[in-house]
């Protein structure tokens, strides 16, 4: 095993595991750390956690438990995956784990990448930026567990670590390898433990890869993954689609994600497809939550044979959530629709569907874990970043997609390019 990947949300661990396929290293995906050592037969696994939004004590504890899993490997290089979007405020967790990985590794230094430049994710002067605005004036600012309201990474990173930051500029970037790999060493030297990397386009990703391929911890989104991926993958590899292919003829779209580009997606798919929203006050009873949950999947089952599938959805546009938020607490309105994903998904497997595709992190940790998948071959793309997943142990297949992710068709072209 020659890199493993600790990620902080489902769909940011299947968002980095395309990008390593893609770019020619055979990977799996696991949900969660393994109980046993049986031994994984591919250059790559990217271990999924739920760790970007819980206290950070759990975070750090999980994502240990996953380096010390990944060590037992014999693995080479390690890599903590977050969000392109950075999402993390100065409670953590970003800096907390980043910490605590540096330190089990006995590293002083590692490097902050987030840029993801196919979905307009850049760093230019230490500071992000999501296509042509700051990430602190995109609607990440309104991100209901994670609001975003500063764009400057340095700053973002030193109010919730314990090490000072560092920048490589982007013309240190444009001057190749051998720059950067100096401007590395500079920053150590300087007692500089976290190095931002400014990133405008995908030769600063390949440049990175070449400069930190002996790094034993890196850090960023999953473009990085690009570089790093192509420094590792051996030629003549066979195609590593095709265990990914998506199966199944019954399929449903799950919608968690309150992101605006989700809101868009789901307000297109509603004029192709039926759809039903959640109702959140009758999610938060126990009994009225089952009987709830039923009623959505037999609504999904007299869909199934529809020319796209039915959507349930509790996307809600800023002003609606805020709403919910006043009324039923975020925390507690959060855990009831989770709940009830929960449970639709379990029925919607018995009634034979077996295509999922799950718009939202948080929502689609919670349909993998409902249906007890414990890990995934990774399949062809349906946009950047966003994979057809197939479960190792069972007939499942699963598009599990990031809030901000894909183009406002993406429900649609999920199942019309990969056709039922």
């Amino acid at each position: 095993m020659l890199l493993g990947v600790i990620a902080d949300d489902f769909t940011g661990a299947t968002d980095i595991a395309s990008f390593l396929v893609e770019n020619g290293l055979s990977t799996v995906q696991l949900n969660g750390v393994p109980q046993d050592d049986v031994p994984i037969e591919s250059q790559a696994v990217v271990i999924s956690l739920k760790s970007r939004s819980c206290p950070a004590e759990q975070a750090i504890e999980q994502s240990l438990h996953a380096l010390a899993w990944l060590q037992r490997q014999g693995c080479q290089q390690f890599y903590f995956k977050y969000c392109s979007t950075f999402d993390s405020t100065a409670q953590g967790n970003i800096g907390p784990v980043t910490d605590a990985l540096l330190d089990a590794l006995g590293e002083n230094q590692t490097v902050i990448s987030p840029a993801l430049p196919v979905n307009g994710r850049t760093v230019y002067q230490g500071y992000l930026f999501v296509l042509d605005q700051l990430l602190s004036e995109s609607g990440m600012r309104h991100h209901p567990v994670t609001p975003m309201t500063d764009s400057n990474l340095l700053r973002l990173m030193e109010a919730q670590a314990q090490g000072h930051c560092g920048l490589v500029t982007a013309a240190e970037m444009d001057r190749g390898v051998e720059t950067v790999t100096k401007k590395l060493q500079q920053l150590v030297q300087q007692g500089v433990r976290y190095a931002v990397m400014d990133t405008l386009n995908e030769q600063h990703l390949l440049t990175q890869g070449a400069a930190l391929k002996n790094m034993k911890l890196v850090t960023g989104g999953s473009g990085l993954a690009i570089g790093l991926a192509r420094q590792w993958a051996q030629p003549g590899q066979n195609n590593p689609h095709v265990a990914g292919a998506p199966q199944g003829e019954k399929a449903a779209v799950l919608s968690g994600s309150c992101s605006i580009m989700t809101n868009q997606q789901v307000a297109r798919y509603r004029q192709q497809a039926a759809a039903k929203a959640i109702d959140v006050a009758r999610c938060l009873t126990e009994s009225d939550r089952m009987a709830y949950a039923t009623e959505l999947a037999n609504w999904a089952q007299q869909h199934a044979d529809d020319p796209l599938a039915p959507l349930l959805y509790a996307t809600a546009e800023p002003e609606k959530l805020q709403h919910i938020q006043q009324q039923y607490g975020m925390a507690t309105a959060s855990q009831a629709v989770e709940s009830l994903f929960a449970n639709v998904v379990k029925q919607l497997q018995q009634h034979g569907f077996r295509r999922f595709i799950v718009a939202g992190g948080e929502t689609s940790g919670v349909v993998t874990q409902a249906l007890g998948i414990r890990g995934f071959h990774i399949g062809p793309c349906i946009s950047p970043g966003v994979p057809w997943v197939r479960a190792i142990d069972q007939p499942v297949s699963l598009a599990l997609k990031s809030g901000n992710f894909g183009d406002e068709n993406f429900f649609a072209r999920a199942q019309t390019e990969f056709p039922l």
